[in-house]
């Protein structure tokens, strides 16, 4: 007698996985930010640890994907360049917000 050996997980349910914990990590994350701007613009209190798990969580994804060769080569430019934008955005932001707010 022949036993069926099913397979637990192929190509396609590692993907749709893969798929379902990324879309889950980015509403977390979403969600510890708008929590942030709440507790930062509303409730007038420091939000440093809330944007400490943002980006810390965000630094073990990418060491991550770098460690296993998965991110492309022009990558480290591209967020050197998105880090010096975001500062100049939230530099030009704290001077509006702090002179009007």
């Amino acid at each position: 007698m022949k036993k069926n050996n099913a397979v637990e997980k192929d190509e396609r349910t590692v993907a749709v996985e893969n798929a379902g914990n990324s879309l889950g990590y980015k509403v977390l994350l979403y969600a510890v930010l708008l929590d942030g701007m709440y507790r930062s613009l509303i409730m007038r209190e420091a939000v440093w640890d809330l944007l400490g798990i943002v980006i810390f969580s965000s630094l073990v994804g990418t060491v991550y994907q770098s460690r296993y060769k998965a991110l492309p080569p022009t990558w480290a430019r591209t967020a050197l360049i998105c880090i010096a934008i975001s500062a100049v955005v939230a530099i030009v932001l704290a001077s509006l917000l702090s002179r009007f707010w």
